[in-house]
């Protein structure tokens, strides 16, 4: 089957089509408008009635939540993730669960800070300062893990961890553009720097470069998305 991935550029979408690019799977894009707000519509909310993204259609069926789609697809083709009798699967599913559940989801939130504070500024730059702390925390504990277990921080390698975490890393330093963003460094995690240079090289990362217009460097010094089609906010 050719799987449908439903996509908007620089979005979590990004991880999804890093991971099919890895896998060589035959996959073909089906382009979400969010300028015209498509995922709000009927025909999107059909696959994910959360009106986010990516959605993958697969045989079976649709797939939301980008860590899922990711456990879908590396026990489905048996690479990107250790296997259900690997030694190193439990702190892969961990890790990868951090990934979804912490990091990506305080990223959301100080993103998107009126979600969840309404329209008061002053709290709206309180939450941003707290959830900005919060994930350079949660990227020290990622980059000592990456010491603990490299094989699953690997750029040599791919997991779905190391696809994941180069493209949060990536929204880390663009995102939020009216914010202060002064609290992310880069060379604060070197484990994780050397993860993301050697992502670059990859022939998966020159696809999505050219697909979604990413820039030369789009994990290590990342400017905003300049895509053939479509735009990322």
């Amino acid at each position: 089957m050719t799987y449908q991935l439903h996509y908007a550029p620089d979005n979590a979408s990004l991880v999804v089509r890093l991971a099919l690019e890895e896998l060589g799977a035959d996959y073909d894009t089906l382009l979400v408008d969010r300028t015209a707000r498509a995922q709000d519509g009927p025909a999107y909310r059909k696959l994910n009635p959360a009106g986010l993204l990516p959605v993958l259609e697969t045989p079976d069926g649709p797939i939301f939540e980008t860590g899922a789609i990711l456990l879908w697809l590396a026990d489905r083709h048996g690479v990107l993730m250790p296997g259900p009798e690997a030694p190193d699967r439990g702190a892969a599913l961990k890790w990868l669960f951090f990934l979804s559940n912490t990091l990506h989801a305080d990223m959301r939130t100080m993103f998107y800070p009126a979600l969840y504070v309404g329209d008061d500024t002053d709290h709206q730059h309180a939450l941003r300062h707290t959830h900005s702390q919060r994930i350079a925390r949660h990227l020290g504990l990622l980059d000592a893990a990456a010491g603990e277990t490299p094989r699953l921080f690997s750029a040599d390698t791919p997991t779905c961890l190391s696809l994941y975490l180069a493209c949060l890393m990536r929204w880390c330093a663009l995102y939020p553009a009216d914010h202060d963003r002064s609290w992310f460094d880069i060379r604060a995690t070197p484990r994780l720097r050397t993860m993301l240079e050697g992502l670059e090289t990859r022939a998966s990362t020159r696809a999505a470069q050219v697909a979604e217009g990413l820039g030369p460097h789009p994990f290590t010094a990342p400017v905003y998305a300049d895509p053939p089609e479509g735009a990322a906010t």
